[in-house]
Protein backbone atom coordinates (compact mmCIF):
# COMPACT_ATOMS: atom_id res chain seq x y z
CA UNK A 1 0.00 0.00 0.00
CA UNK A 2 1.24 3.48 -0.81
CA UNK A 3 -0.68 5.84 1.83
CA UNK A 4 -0.31 9.37 1.63
CA UNK A 5 -1.11 11.13 5.06
CA UNK A 6 -1.98 14.96 4.75
CA UNK A 7 -2.21 17.58 7.12
CA UNK A 8 -4.61 20.20 6.67
CA UNK A 9 -4.26 24.16 6.62
CA UNK A 10 -4.49 25.78 9.86
CA UNK A 11 -6.53 29.18 8.87
CA UNK A 12 -4.47 32.28 10.71
CA UNK A 13 -4.64 32.01 14.29
CA UNK A 14 -3.18 33.70 17.54
CA UNK A 15 -1.21 30.29 18.05
CA UNK A 16 -0.15 30.22 14.58
CA UNK A 17 1.88 32.29 14.85
CA UNK A 18 2.17 33.09 11.35
CA UNK A 19 3.19 36.60 11.02
CA UNK A 20 6.02 35.45 13.12
CA UNK A 21 6.92 32.89 11.29
CA UNK A 22 7.74 35.10 8.34
CA UNK A 23 10.40 36.91 10.70
CA UNK A 24 12.38 33.99 11.50
CA UNK A 25 11.91 32.30 7.81
CA UNK A 26 9.77 29.35 9.11
CA UNK A 27 6.50 28.29 7.99
CA UNK A 28 4.94 26.81 10.27
CA UNK A 29 4.51 26.77 14.35
CA UNK A 30 4.58 23.02 15.04
CA UNK A 31 4.05 19.54 12.69
CA UNK A 32 1.50 17.38 12.29
CA UNK A 33 1.80 15.36 15.61
CA UNK A 34 -1.40 13.01 15.68
CA UNK A 35 -0.49 12.11 11.78
CA UNK A 36 3.03 10.82 12.54
CA UNK A 37 1.88 9.14 14.88
CA UNK A 38 -0.48 6.95 13.19
CA UNK A 39 2.25 6.52 10.37
CA UNK A 40 4.41 4.45 13.19
CA UNK A 41 1.41 2.02 13.69
CA UNK A 42 1.04 1.73 10.29
CA UNK A 43 2.61 -1.60 8.42
CA UNK A 44 6.54 -1.38 7.96
CA UNK A 45 5.89 -2.65 4.16
CA UNK A 46 3.61 0.30 3.17
CA UNK A 47 5.28 3.52 1.18
CA UNK A 48 4.35 6.57 3.39
CA UNK A 49 4.20 10.22 2.44
CA UNK A 50 3.67 13.40 4.26
CA UNK A 51 2.74 16.42 3.09
CA UNK A 52 1.68 19.22 5.58
CA UNK A 53 -0.64 21.92 3.79
CA UNK A 54 0.93 24.27 5.92
CA UNK A 55 4.58 23.80 4.36
CA UNK A 56 3.45 23.30 0.95
CA UNK A 57 1.03 22.96 -1.47
CA UNK A 58 -0.98 19.11 -2.30
CA UNK A 59 0.20 18.68 -5.71
CA UNK A 60 -1.61 16.27 -8.07
CA UNK A 61 1.22 13.78 -8.42
CA UNK A 62 0.68 13.24 -4.38
CA UNK A 63 -2.59 11.98 -5.07
CA UNK A 64 -1.85 10.09 -8.07
CA UNK A 65 0.85 8.21 -6.41
CA UNK A 66 -1.23 7.34 -3.26
CA UNK A 67 -3.58 4.39 -2.96
CA UNK A 68 -5.65 5.86 -0.03
CA UNK A 69 -5.31 9.20 1.57
CA UNK A 70 -5.42 9.74 5.46
CA UNK A 71 -6.90 13.03 6.48
CA UNK A 72 -6.09 14.24 10.16
CA UNK A 73 -7.13 17.42 11.68
CA UNK A 74 -9.02 19.63 14.05
CA UNK A 75 -12.49 21.37 13.79
CA UNK A 76 -10.68 24.71 13.12
CA UNK A 77 -9.35 23.00 10.03
CA UNK A 78 -12.58 21.26 8.57
CA UNK A 79 -12.45 23.79 5.61
CA UNK A 80 -9.28 22.62 4.36
CA UNK A 81 -10.01 18.61 5.26
CA UNK A 82 -12.55 19.13 2.82
CA UNK A 83 -11.03 20.16 0.16
CA UNK A 84 -8.08 17.72 0.34
CA UNK A 85 -11.46 14.99 0.47
CA UNK A 86 -13.01 15.88 -2.44
CA UNK A 87 -9.88 16.27 -4.44
CA UNK A 88 -8.44 12.96 -3.32
CA UNK A 89 -12.29 11.35 -4.21
CA UNK A 90 -11.69 13.16 -7.69
CA UNK A 91 -8.54 11.16 -8.42
CA UNK A 92 -10.65 7.73 -7.36
CA UNK A 93 -8.28 7.74 -3.60
CA UNK A 94 -9.64 5.66 -0.73
CA UNK A 95 -10.27 8.39 2.23
CA UNK A 96 -9.78 7.87 5.74
CA UNK A 97 -10.28 10.76 8.03
CA UNK A 98 -9.60 10.57 11.76
CA UNK A 99 -8.46 12.97 14.90
CA UNK A 100 -10.50 15.26 17.04
CA UNK A 101 -12.94 17.04 14.75
CA UNK A 102 -14.02 13.24 13.38
CA UNK A 103 -14.23 12.21 16.72
CA UNK A 104 -16.62 14.56 17.85
CA UNK A 105 -18.42 15.38 14.58
CA UNK A 106 -18.61 12.47 12.21
CA UNK A 107 -21.41 13.79 10.67
CA UNK A 108 -19.18 16.57 9.11
CA UNK A 109 -17.43 14.07 6.91
CA UNK A 110 -19.87 12.53 4.38
CA UNK A 111 -17.41 12.33 1.78
CA UNK A 112 -14.62 10.10 3.84
CA UNK A 113 -15.01 6.41 2.78
CA UNK A 114 -13.81 5.62 6.28
CA UNK A 115 -14.80 7.93 9.35
CA UNK A 116 -12.00 6.76 12.42
CA UNK A 117 -12.95 7.96 15.55
CA UNK A 118 -11.14 8.10 18.78
CA UNK A 119 -6.93 7.23 19.22
CA UNK A 120 -5.51 3.92 16.77
CA UNK A 121 -3.35 2.18 19.61
CA UNK A 122 -5.07 -0.72 20.54
CA UNK A 123 -7.01 -0.68 17.40
CA UNK A 124 -4.57 -0.81 14.91
CA UNK A 125 -5.91 -3.92 12.82
CA UNK A 126 -8.95 -2.02 12.54
CA UNK A 127 -7.38 0.76 11.00
CA UNK A 128 -5.51 -1.28 8.44
CA UNK A 129 -8.51 -3.32 7.65
CA UNK A 130 -10.49 0.09 6.29
CA UNK A 131 -7.42 1.05 4.50
CA UNK A 132 -7.01 -1.85 2.54
CA UNK A 133 -10.67 -2.36 2.05
CA UNK A 134 -12.44 -1.78 -1.11
CA UNK A 135 -16.11 -0.71 -0.96
CA UNK A 136 -18.51 2.39 -0.53
CA UNK A 137 -18.62 4.32 2.37
CA UNK A 138 -18.78 6.11 4.50
CA UNK A 139 -17.81 3.45 7.09
CA UNK A 140 -17.88 4.73 10.65
CA UNK A 141 -15.61 3.29 13.10
CA UNK A 142 -16.42 4.36 16.73
CA UNK A 143 -14.25 2.71 19.68
CA UNK A 144 -15.95 1.03 22.46
CA UNK A 145 -17.63 2.96 25.19
CA UNK A 146 -15.24 4.16 28.00
CA UNK A 147 -11.99 2.43 26.42
CA UNK A 148 -8.91 4.28 26.46
CA UNK A 149 -5.61 1.98 25.62
CA UNK A 150 -2.50 2.61 27.20
CA UNK A 151 0.48 4.70 26.20
CA UNK A 152 2.81 1.90 26.67
CA UNK A 153 1.41 0.97 23.78
CA UNK A 154 2.33 4.20 21.42
CA UNK A 155 5.11 3.67 19.22
CA UNK A 156 7.43 6.49 18.82
CA UNK A 157 6.38 9.11 16.13
CA UNK A 158 7.97 9.05 12.85
CA UNK A 159 9.57 11.91 13.03
CA UNK A 160 11.68 10.96 10.05
CA UNK A 161 8.58 11.86 7.29
CA UNK A 162 8.98 15.99 8.55
CA UNK A 163 10.88 18.91 6.87
CA UNK A 164 12.07 19.36 10.15
CA UNK A 165 13.27 22.96 8.59
CA UNK A 166 10.01 24.32 7.88
CA UNK A 167 9.04 24.26 11.65
CA UNK A 168 9.65 26.31 14.69
CA UNK A 169 9.00 23.84 17.21
CA UNK A 170 8.71 20.15 17.45
CA UNK A 171 6.34 17.96 19.95
CA UNK A 172 6.23 14.99 22.10
CA UNK A 173 3.38 13.78 23.89
CA UNK A 174 3.77 12.20 27.33
CA UNK A 175 0.29 11.80 28.22
CA UNK A 176 -3.29 11.61 27.29
CA UNK A 177 -6.60 12.67 29.64
CA UNK A 178 -7.20 15.38 32.82
CA UNK A 179 -8.76 14.81 35.88
CA UNK A 180 -11.12 17.81 35.85
CA UNK A 181 -13.53 18.41 34.26
CA UNK A 182 -14.28 21.89 33.02
CA UNK A 183 -18.08 22.30 31.49
CA UNK A 184 -16.57 23.90 28.49
CA UNK A 185 -13.76 21.17 27.32
CA UNK A 186 -13.43 18.20 25.21
CA UNK A 187 -10.50 16.81 26.95
CA UNK A 188 -12.39 14.27 28.89
CA UNK A 189 -14.77 13.27 26.22
CA UNK A 190 -11.80 12.90 23.76
CA UNK A 191 -9.26 10.87 26.41
CA UNK A 192 -10.99 9.94 29.59
CA UNK A 193 -10.84 12.15 33.26
CA UNK A 194 -7.97 9.13 34.05
CA UNK A 195 -4.30 10.99 32.74
CA UNK A 196 -2.79 7.88 30.77
CA UNK A 197 1.44 8.25 30.73
CA UNK A 198 4.28 6.97 28.65
CA UNK A 199 7.20 5.13 30.72
CA UNK A 200 10.01 7.17 31.13
CA UNK A 201 11.94 4.91 28.49
CA UNK A 202 9.59 5.95 25.66
CA UNK A 203 9.76 9.49 25.92
CA UNK A 204 13.64 9.51 26.13
CA UNK A 205 13.43 7.63 23.06
CA UNK A 206 11.96 10.08 21.32
CA UNK A 207 14.12 12.78 22.51
CA UNK A 208 16.55 10.44 20.96
CA UNK A 209 15.64 10.33 18.04
CA UNK A 210 14.90 14.33 17.28
CA UNK A 211 18.79 14.48 18.61
CA UNK A 212 20.09 12.08 15.89
CA UNK A 213 17.48 13.76 13.39
CA UNK A 214 19.35 16.92 14.12
CA UNK A 215 16.69 18.95 15.91
CA UNK A 216 17.69 21.22 18.86
CA UNK A 217 15.72 24.24 20.40
CA UNK A 218 12.05 24.02 21.37
CA UNK A 219 9.86 21.59 21.87
CA UNK A 220 6.31 21.29 23.30
CA UNK A 221 4.73 18.33 25.28
CA UNK A 222 1.43 18.58 23.89
CA UNK A 223 -0.03 17.15 26.87
CA UNK A 224 -3.21 19.22 27.65
CA UNK A 225 -2.08 18.56 31.72
CA UNK A 226 1.50 17.94 31.81
CA UNK A 227 0.86 17.45 35.87
CA UNK A 228 -2.61 15.36 35.41
CA UNK A 229 -0.70 13.09 37.04
CA UNK A 230 1.85 13.92 39.54
CA UNK A 231 3.01 10.50 40.64
CA UNK A 232 4.11 9.45 37.26
CA UNK A 233 5.69 12.77 36.34
CA UNK A 234 7.90 13.37 39.12
CA UNK A 235 9.12 10.21 37.79
CA UNK A 236 9.61 11.25 34.05
CA UNK A 237 10.86 14.62 35.29
CA UNK A 238 14.81 13.74 36.39
CA UNK A 239 15.37 11.67 33.87
CA UNK A 240 14.67 14.14 30.99
CA UNK A 241 16.88 16.80 33.30
CA UNK A 242 19.73 14.02 33.16
CA UNK A 243 19.51 13.23 29.45
CA UNK A 244 19.44 17.27 29.12
CA UNK A 245 22.59 17.63 31.21
CA UNK A 246 24.79 14.94 29.25
CA UNK A 247 23.69 16.43 25.98
CA UNK A 248 23.80 20.36 27.15
CA UNK A 249 20.62 21.41 27.45
CA UNK A 250 19.68 20.89 23.36
CA UNK A 251 16.36 21.19 23.95
CA UNK A 252 14.00 24.22 25.44
CA UNK A 253 10.60 22.33 26.22
CA UNK A 254 7.03 24.01 27.63
CA UNK A 255 3.76 22.53 27.77
CA UNK A 256 0.32 23.03 29.29
CA UNK A 257 -0.97 22.46 32.48
CA UNK A 258 -2.79 23.58 35.20
CA UNK A 259 -2.94 26.87 37.57
CA UNK A 260 -2.41 24.66 40.71
CA UNK A 261 0.63 23.32 40.11
CA UNK A 262 1.75 26.62 41.38
CA UNK A 263 1.02 24.98 44.91
CA UNK A 264 3.78 22.41 44.31
CA UNK A 265 6.87 24.61 43.96
CA UNK A 266 8.78 21.26 44.33
CA UNK A 267 7.46 20.38 40.91
CA UNK A 268 7.89 23.68 39.48
CA UNK A 269 11.51 23.51 40.30
CA UNK A 270 11.57 19.93 38.85
CA UNK A 271 10.21 21.27 35.41
CA UNK A 272 12.72 24.11 35.51
CA UNK A 273 15.64 21.38 35.78
CA UNK A 274 14.56 19.40 33.42
CA UNK A 275 15.03 22.39 30.51
CA UNK A 276 10.79 24.19 30.90
CA UNK A 277 10.82 27.72 30.35
CA UNK A 278 6.97 28.28 29.60
CA UNK A 279 3.56 26.88 30.69
CA UNK A 280 0.14 26.97 28.56
CA UNK A 281 -2.28 27.86 31.70
CA UNK A 282 -6.12 28.06 31.78
CA UNK A 283 -6.56 30.92 33.73
CA UNK A 284 -10.11 31.67 31.95
CA UNK A 285 -11.58 34.37 33.92
CA UNK A 286 -11.01 36.44 36.87
CA UNK A 287 -14.74 35.71 38.28
CA UNK A 288 -14.55 33.18 41.02
CA UNK A 289 -18.72 32.88 40.10
CA UNK A 290 -17.74 32.00 36.38
CA UNK A 291 -15.34 29.09 37.76
CA UNK A 292 -17.49 27.61 40.01
CA UNK A 293 -20.05 27.59 37.44
CA UNK A 294 -17.94 26.24 34.77
CA UNK A 295 -16.47 23.92 36.80
CA UNK A 296 -13.16 24.93 36.56
CA UNK A 297 -12.95 24.53 41.02
CA UNK A 298 -8.70 23.76 40.55
CA UNK A 299 -8.52 27.63 40.14
CA UNK A 300 -9.84 28.19 42.91
CA UNK A 301 -7.68 26.60 45.31
CA UNK A 302 -4.58 29.33 44.25
CA UNK A 303 -4.82 33.13 43.99
CA UNK A 304 -4.25 34.35 40.14
CA UNK A 305 -1.52 36.89 40.28
CA UNK A 306 0.34 35.24 43.48
CA UNK A 307 0.21 31.84 41.27
CA UNK A 308 1.65 33.58 38.19
CA UNK A 309 4.10 35.45 39.87
CA UNK A 310 5.38 32.12 41.50
CA UNK A 311 5.90 30.47 38.16
CA UNK A 312 7.46 33.59 36.97
CA UNK A 313 9.85 33.73 39.76
CA UNK A 314 11.01 30.18 38.94
CA UNK A 315 11.73 30.30 35.48
CA UNK A 316 8.57 29.74 33.28
CA UNK A 317 7.02 31.91 31.25
CA UNK A 318 2.62 31.96 31.85
CA UNK A 319 0.93 31.83 28.92
CA UNK A 320 -2.27 32.21 29.33
CA UNK A 321 -5.57 31.60 28.46
CA UNK A 322 -8.89 33.82 29.54
CA UNK A 323 -12.34 33.40 28.46
CA UNK A 324 -14.98 35.71 28.19
CA UNK A 325 -19.24 34.80 27.62
CA UNK A 326 -19.97 32.74 30.55
CA UNK A 327 -23.35 32.69 31.71
CA UNK A 328 -22.33 34.76 34.86
CA UNK A 329 -20.55 37.57 33.03
CA UNK A 330 -21.47 40.78 33.01
CA UNK A 331 -20.72 43.62 31.68
CA UNK A 332 -18.41 44.59 34.49
CA UNK A 333 -16.24 41.48 33.55
CA UNK A 334 -14.20 43.36 31.09
CA UNK A 335 -12.87 45.72 33.78
CA UNK A 336 -12.40 42.74 35.73
CA UNK A 337 -9.78 41.17 32.88
CA UNK A 338 -7.93 44.43 32.12
CA UNK A 339 -7.21 44.24 36.21
CA UNK A 340 -5.94 41.10 36.29
CA UNK A 341 -3.69 41.40 33.07
CA UNK A 342 -2.51 44.89 34.15
CA UNK A 343 -1.17 43.01 37.91
CA UNK A 344 -0.01 39.64 36.19
CA UNK A 345 3.75 39.24 33.94
CA UNK A 346 1.55 37.31 30.96
CA UNK A 347 2.75 38.49 27.94
CA UNK A 348 0.68 36.25 25.25
CA UNK A 349 -2.86 36.68 26.93
CA UNK A 350 -4.89 34.82 24.70
CA UNK A 351 -8.91 35.94 25.44
CA UNK A 352 -11.68 33.95 23.34
CA UNK A 353 -14.87 33.83 23.62
CA UNK A 354 -16.66 30.85 25.06
CA UNK A 355 -17.66 28.33 22.68
CA UNK A 356 -19.47 25.04 22.65
CA UNK A 357 -17.39 22.41 21.48
CA UNK A 358 -20.05 19.40 20.25
CA UNK A 359 -19.64 16.58 23.08
CA UNK A 360 -19.21 18.67 26.04
CA UNK A 361 -20.84 19.49 28.82
CA UNK A 362 -21.34 22.56 28.03
CA UNK A 363 -23.04 21.83 24.47
CA UNK A 364 -25.12 19.42 25.88
CA UNK A 365 -26.16 21.87 28.16
CA UNK A 366 -27.02 24.28 25.87
CA UNK A 367 -29.05 21.97 23.66
CA UNK A 368 -31.41 21.51 26.23
CA UNK A 369 -31.80 24.66 26.73
CA UNK A 370 -32.36 25.32 23.26
CA UNK A 371 -29.71 27.75 23.29
CA UNK A 372 -27.34 26.64 20.23
CA UNK A 373 -26.98 27.77 17.28
CA UNK A 374 -26.47 26.48 13.23
CA UNK A 375 -22.34 26.28 13.37
CA UNK A 376 -21.06 23.21 15.18
CA UNK A 377 -17.58 24.68 15.60
CA UNK A 378 -18.11 28.35 16.40
CA UNK A 379 -14.98 31.01 16.18
CA UNK A 380 -13.98 33.14 18.27
CA UNK A 381 -14.07 35.84 16.46
CA UNK A 382 -17.26 35.56 14.95
CA UNK A 383 -21.06 35.50 16.77
CA UNK A 384 -20.94 33.32 19.38
CA UNK A 385 -22.29 29.58 18.36
CA UNK A 386 -25.21 29.78 21.32
CA UNK A 387 -27.59 32.49 22.76
CA UNK A 388 -25.19 34.39 25.32
CA UNK A 389 -26.89 35.64 28.66
CA UNK A 390 -25.41 38.73 28.14
CA UNK A 391 -26.83 41.34 25.58
CA UNK A 392 -24.84 40.01 22.55
CA UNK A 393 -23.58 43.27 20.85
CA UNK A 394 -22.59 44.51 24.66
CA UNK A 395 -20.37 41.07 25.04
CA UNK A 396 -18.95 41.49 21.40
CA UNK A 397 -18.09 45.20 21.71
CA UNK A 398 -16.40 44.73 25.17
CA UNK A 399 -14.57 41.79 23.76
CA UNK A 400 -13.31 43.93 21.02
CA UNK A 401 -12.18 46.89 23.27
CA UNK A 402 -10.26 44.45 25.24
CA UNK A 403 -8.66 42.62 22.90
CA UNK A 404 -7.94 46.17 21.24
CA UNK A 405 -5.46 47.65 23.86
CA UNK A 406 -4.40 44.47 25.04
CA UNK A 407 -2.62 44.22 21.81
CA UNK A 408 -1.71 48.29 21.35
CA UNK A 409 2.00 48.22 20.76
CA UNK A 410 2.08 50.23 23.99
CA UNK A 411 0.29 47.66 26.43
CA UNK A 412 2.17 44.47 25.07
CA UNK A 413 5.54 45.95 25.35
CA UNK A 414 4.63 46.77 28.86
CA UNK A 415 3.34 43.23 30.12
CA UNK A 416 6.92 41.88 28.24
CA UNK A 417 9.09 44.68 30.31
CA UNK A 418 7.08 43.02 33.72
CA UNK A 419 7.66 39.83 32.41
CA UNK A 420 11.31 39.98 31.87
CA UNK A 421 11.84 41.86 34.98
CA UNK A 422 10.57 39.28 37.26
CA UNK A 423 11.29 35.51 35.35
CA UNK A 424 13.95 33.65 36.91
CA UNK A 425 16.55 31.57 34.96
CA UNK A 426 16.31 28.83 33.24
CA UNK A 427 19.09 26.11 31.74
CA UNK A 428 20.86 27.30 29.06
CA UNK A 429 19.38 26.04 25.57
CA UNK A 430 23.25 25.38 23.54
CA UNK A 431 24.06 24.60 20.50
CA UNK A 432 20.62 25.55 18.62
CA UNK A 433 23.18 26.06 15.44
CA UNK A 434 23.01 28.73 12.55
CA UNK A 435 19.01 28.83 12.28
CA UNK A 436 18.58 29.99 15.53
CA UNK A 437 21.36 32.48 15.01
CA UNK A 438 19.92 33.63 11.27
CA UNK A 439 16.31 33.83 13.40
CA UNK A 440 17.88 35.77 16.16
CA UNK A 441 19.03 38.62 13.62
CA UNK A 442 16.13 38.55 11.25
CA UNK A 443 13.89 39.53 14.04
CA UNK A 444 16.55 42.25 15.06
CA UNK A 445 16.35 43.09 11.12
CA UNK A 446 12.11 42.62 10.54
CA UNK A 447 11.15 44.20 13.62
CA UNK A 448 14.07 46.42 15.71
CA UNK A 449 15.46 48.05 12.62
CA UNK A 450 12.20 47.93 9.37
CA UNK A 451 9.54 47.33 11.87
CA UNK A 452 6.59 49.93 12.35
CA UNK A 453 6.94 49.26 15.97
CA UNK A 454 11.10 49.34 16.37
CA UNK A 455 11.28 52.18 19.01
CA UNK A 456 8.78 49.87 21.17
CA UNK A 457 11.57 47.09 20.23
CA UNK A 458 14.73 48.85 21.32
CA UNK A 459 13.21 50.50 24.19
CA UNK A 460 12.25 46.59 25.57
CA UNK A 461 15.93 45.60 25.15
CA UNK A 462 17.02 48.56 26.87
CA UNK A 463 15.42 48.08 29.83
CA UNK A 464 16.07 43.89 29.48
CA UNK A 465 19.84 45.15 29.07
CA UNK A 466 20.11 47.35 31.98
CA UNK A 467 17.92 45.65 34.16
CA UNK A 468 17.33 41.55 33.73
CA UNK A 469 19.98 40.88 31.07
CA UNK A 470 19.67 37.27 31.61
CA UNK A 471 16.72 37.82 30.21
CA UNK A 472 17.47 39.34 26.60
CA UNK A 473 17.15 36.41 24.38
CA UNK A 474 13.53 36.31 25.88
CA UNK A 475 13.17 39.89 25.47
CA UNK A 476 14.33 39.29 21.88
CA UNK A 477 11.51 36.10 21.81
CA UNK A 478 8.74 38.96 23.13
CA UNK A 479 9.16 41.04 20.47
CA UNK A 480 8.85 38.61 17.42
CA UNK A 481 6.10 36.97 18.94
CA UNK A 482 3.95 40.21 19.53
CA UNK A 483 4.83 40.58 15.62
CA UNK A 484 2.06 38.21 15.14
CA UNK A 485 -0.37 39.16 18.26
CA UNK A 486 -0.74 42.91 17.34
CA UNK A 487 -0.54 42.33 13.65
CA UNK A 488 -3.40 39.85 13.65
CA UNK A 489 -5.02 41.63 16.15
CA UNK A 490 -5.74 44.90 14.03
CA UNK A 491 -6.07 43.26 10.67
CA UNK A 492 -7.87 40.11 11.49
CA UNK A 493 -9.66 39.79 14.50
CA UNK A 494 -11.28 43.41 15.22
CA UNK A 495 -12.85 43.77 11.79
CA UNK A 496 -14.27 40.38 12.18
CA UNK A 497 -15.62 41.04 16.18
CA UNK A 498 -16.77 44.71 14.37
CA UNK A 499 -18.71 42.86 11.84
CA UNK A 500 -19.85 40.44 14.32
CA UNK A 501 -21.58 43.14 16.56
CA UNK A 502 -23.42 45.06 13.64
CA UNK A 503 -24.62 41.83 12.47
CA UNK A 504 -25.85 41.07 16.54
CA UNK A 505 -26.85 44.51 16.54
CA UNK A 506 -29.05 44.37 13.26
CA UNK A 507 -30.75 41.23 14.34
CA UNK A 508 -31.81 43.20 17.74
CA UNK A 509 -32.88 45.69 15.52
CA UNK A 510 -35.10 43.36 13.87
CA UNK A 511 -36.58 41.29 17.14
CA UNK A 512 -37.40 45.12 18.51
CA UNK A 513 -39.08 46.13 15.50
CA UNK A 514 -41.18 42.50 15.39
CA UNK A 515 -42.31 43.22 18.93
CA UNK A 516 -43.37 46.46 18.90
CA UNK A 517 -45.37 45.10 15.78
CA UNK A 518 -46.52 42.20 17.78
CA UNK A 519 -47.57 44.90 20.71
CA UNK A 520 -49.48 47.13 18.10
CA UNK A 521 -51.07 44.67 16.16
CA UNK A 522 -54.39 44.45 19.02
CA UNK A 523 -54.60 48.25 19.36
CA UNK A 524 -54.37 48.70 15.17
CA UNK A 525 -57.30 45.81 14.73
CA UNK A 526 -59.14 47.78 17.34
CA UNK A 527 -58.60 51.29 15.73
CA UNK A 528 -59.45 49.71 12.39
CA UNK A 529 -62.74 48.21 13.56
CA UNK A 530 -63.57 51.03 15.04
CA UNK A 531 -63.51 53.03 12.19
CA UNK A 532 -65.20 50.45 10.06
CA UNK A 533 -67.95 50.83 11.89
Amino acid sequence: MKVLLVNPRFPTTYWGYQYSLQVIGKKASLPPLGLITVAACLPPTWELRLVDLNLRPLADADLIWADAVLIGGMLLQLGSMRQVMARARECGRRVVVGGPAPSESPELFEGADVVFRGEVEGRVGELVRAISAGGDGPLVLTPPAKTFPAMNGVPAARFDLLDLDGYASMSVQYSRGCPYDCEFCDIVQLFGRVPRVKHPPQVLAELDRLYELGWRGSLFFVDDNFIGNRREVRRLLPTVAHWQEARGHPFDLYTEASLDLARDPSLVREMVRAGFSAVFVGIETPSEEALRSCGKLQNLKVETTQAVDLLTGAGLEVMGGFIVGFDTDGPDIFAAHRELLYSAPIPLAMIGLLSAVPGTALWRRLELEGRLRGNPSGDQFDRPNFEPVMDEETLLRGYAELLAELYCPREYYRRCATFLGRVGRTPPVRGRGLSDLAAFFNGVLHVGILGRRRRHFWALLWHTLTRAPKAFRRAVTCAIKGEHMIRYTEEHVLPRIAKAAAEARAENDRSRVFEEARWLEPVVDEQTSAAAG
